[in-house]
């Protein structure tokens, strides 16, 4: 076994190979850009090697410093995570002339598989069923659309080397088509530096189904379930749950040995995933492999047992598999959502800057554990404090519950959402909410094109209808009357001024228009106990008790019997007497107040916003890496007129209407903040 492992990478997935090898007694060594100084998984490595700028391209792709880095540290193997150098057949050939074990396939397998062109051509050589397309590398944009026009709208364009929704595009006309070969192109030569483009039929309403599978050195392949990653936007998953509620053990089984038996053709050795499309009728078709570790393989371990990570370092230091097909288990049911640094609110736009809050909901299931299940699990690479640089992935954390069954993993992990406290940045945790909460996703009966056909307008805080607002109501009025109760014991109070506790209230629901929402309750308490009330909203009676306290974010409790957690703030950024309930995905601003201050704050004149509608602004922090605009040019609605770069992706800036810039505010290569004109149009 090795006695220190190299990991070329960063963020969680360096953190989780961390967790395992210190499980297994193995050292590690840690790589690091400029950005990432202060990162986790630097701090808790043994070593930790700087590698270069920022940006991946001078660091973290850059195979010679991460070689030498290996050299200079030691390490016996390295494990590249998923992205970056992970599917890099180079550089898996490279470690093995240098003498240094490669945690991952042999590099043989990655050309083969790694290859989405390559690998679609040999599983129709092994007779697997594959969709239909273009297999070669396509020359150009116009080629592109004679060859879509050939197989059939809708047809999905795909980079060759691509992978984690990076170039990647479904077209269903020839504008479509033109337009997302060139974007296609452009992200997979700035992210995998590979810009080889393909073409394939898009099979509608598919199901999105990948098999795990596992090979050693000694000729054995065992596949470990699959895992259900239906739900996605633009392509990129954002819940994975494993086993699917779709599919039957005769289509698991068979999709199973299919896996294998593609994965045998190539001698595949470590983990890996063979991904499906799945009909309607449960027929399958081949999509492509990925060579490496996946981004979600903890929903695999939940329900089987197994620590993959260590799989991995075991085959690849050449121990046999110690298991065969038979012993794997599939035991309840386990989900995992993405933690994004990103604005729901504002089409889901990356959210950098500092993690003022960041507390993840209380863990029972640890990485590397496979002893603790039906519990709580989070995979993370940042920390309360710690900086959410523009240049890598928006995904911050990975929350993964394990449940009994398929209700009993969304009961555990809505009440985990509910618990996880994530401040000075945007998270996506109230869509997350949302997803849960909907009824075909309850009821397992969604389909890859789930999110693009409930939210085809984007994402809304009214697309979170909480199935009980009165109980964000007594819930703040429960707060408020608990606050006055401690007020009332603090010395000093002046005779006849001291403070009244009251059971009267009147709850403001504040709102951004103006259109505020008064709401009269009532709150008694349980006589002779602390941390309960009784709160009389309209015909409603909400009996609550809480053990936390007053300064605490997180409030759990129960109300009328059942338990429950939310996050209650005092102050926002326009009302420092507010309290700000957020429940179930659904953020409430509210003022507790009595009843007669209730009467003069509606008699208070609403203050509107001043109208930006003749400026471009940028919609996140991030990178302006053209302006398309010049003075004094007339710009038509739905006009290109700025591009912004952050975390990965491109972002298109249109004009919203008919207009003639009279400035242009901010230069090409400036980093902008959120909100920060970019253009200003005549009005």
């Amino acid at each position: 076994m090795f006695k220190k492992i190299l990991i070329a990478n960063r963020g969680e997935i360096a953190c989780r190979v961390i967790a395992t090898a210190r499980k297994m007694g193995i050292a590690t060594v840690a790589v690091y850009s400029e950005a990432d100084k202060e990162a986790r998984h630097v701090r808790l490595a043994d070593e930790a090697v700087l590698l270069g700028p920022a940006p991946s391209r001078e660091s973290y792709l850059v195979a010679d410093k991460i070689i030498e880095a290996a050299k200079q540290t030691g390490a016996e193997a390295i494990h590249p995570g998923y992205g970056f150098l992970s599917e890099n057949e180079a550089f898996a050939e490279r470690c093995e002339k240098e003498g240094i074990a490669f945690i991952g396939p042999k590099a043989h397998s990655i050309a083969a598989m790694g290859d989405k062109i390559a690998s679609k051509k040999l599983a129709s050589e092994a007779q697997v069923n594959t969709i239909p397309g273009y297999n070669d590398p396509i020359p150009s944009a116009e080629h592109a659309v004679e060859i879509a026009k050939g197989i059939g709208y809708p047809v999905m364009i795909k980079a060759s080397a691509g992978g984690g929704g990076k170039g990647l595009r479904v077209a269903f006309n020839d504008k479509e088509a033109l337009e997302g070969f060139t974007a296609c192109q452009n992200e997979a030569r700035n992210s995998f530096g590979d810009d080889r483009i393909f073409i394939e039929k898009f099979v509608e309403q598919p199901r999105h189904i990948e098999i795990q599978i596992l090979g050693d050195s000694h000729g054995n392949v065992l596949y470990l379930n699959e895992r259900e990653c239906s739900i996605q936007r633009r392509h990129q998953k954002v819940i994975e749950e494993a086993p699917s509620p779709f599919i039957s053990d005769a289509t698991r089984k068979a999709m199973g040995e299919q896996a294998v038996a593609l994965a045998k053709a190539v001698k595949y050795q470590s983990a890996g995933t063979v991904e499906f499309v799945v009909g309607k009728d449960q027929d399958f078709y081949f999509l492509e492999m990925n060579t490496r570790l996946q981004v979600e393989h903890p929903v695999t371990e939940c329900i089987t047992g197994l620590d993959l990570v260590e799989q991995m370092i075991r085959v690849a230091a050449g121990e046999k598999l110690d298991f065969t097909q038979a012993d794997v288990k599939r035991d309840g049911w386990a989900m995992e959502c993405r933690i994004n640094a990103e604005d729901p609110f504002r089409n889901f736009l990356p959210s950098t800057g500092r993690l003022v809050r960041f507390t993840p909901p209380t863990e029972t299931m640890w990485q590397a554990d496979t002893a603790h299940k039906q519990g709580v699990r989070v995979d993370t690479g940042v920390f309360e404090g710690g900086e959410i640089p523009m240049h890598y992935d928006s995904m911050i954390a990975k929350l993964i519950v394990h449940g009994k069954d398929r209700n009993d993993a969304i009961a555990k992990m809505r009440e985990a959402l509910n618990g996880f406290v994530i401040r000075g940045i945007n998270s996506n945790i109230p869509f997350q909410a949302a997803l849960l909460a909907h009824p075909d996703f309850v009821s397992g009966n969604f389909n890859t094109g789930f999110i693009a056909q409930h939210y085809a307008m984007g994402f809304r805080a009214e697309d979170v209808p909480h199935d009980d607002p009165d109980f964000l109501v007594a819930l703040a009025a429960f707060v408020r009357r608990k606050s006055r109760e401690r007020a009332t014991g603090i010395s000093g109070q002046l005779p006849g001024y001291g403070v009244k506790v009251g059971k009267d209230y009147v709850v403001v629901s504040l709102d951004a228009a103006g259109q505020h929402k008064y709401t009269a309750v009532h709150v008694d308490e349980f006589v002779g106990e602390t941390g309960y009330a009784s709160v009389q909203v309209g015909e409603k009676r909400y009996k609550i008790s809480s053990p936390s306290r007053l300064n605490d974010i997180v409030i759990s409790g129960e109300v009328n019997g059942q338990p429950f957690t939310a996050q209650m703030e005092r102050g926002s950024a326009k009302n420092p007497l507010a309290l700000v309930v957020q429940h179930n995905g659904t953020k409430l601003e509210t003022m507790v107040v009595s009843p007669r201050m209730a009467e003069l704050h509606q008699l208070m004149p609403f203050k509107a916003p001043p109208d930006m509608s003749k400026y471009v602004l940028s919609p996140m922090p991030g990178l302006l890496v053209d302006v398309a605009v010049q003075v004094g040019q007339k710009v038509q609605a739905g006009e290109r007129v700025a591009v912004i770069e952050a975390m990965k992706m491109e972002n298109v800036l249109f004009a919203a209407a008919d207009g003639i810039v009279s400035k242009v505010l901010a230069s090409k290569g400036e980093s902008l903040v959120v909100d920060q004109p970019i253009v200003e149009f005549e009005k």
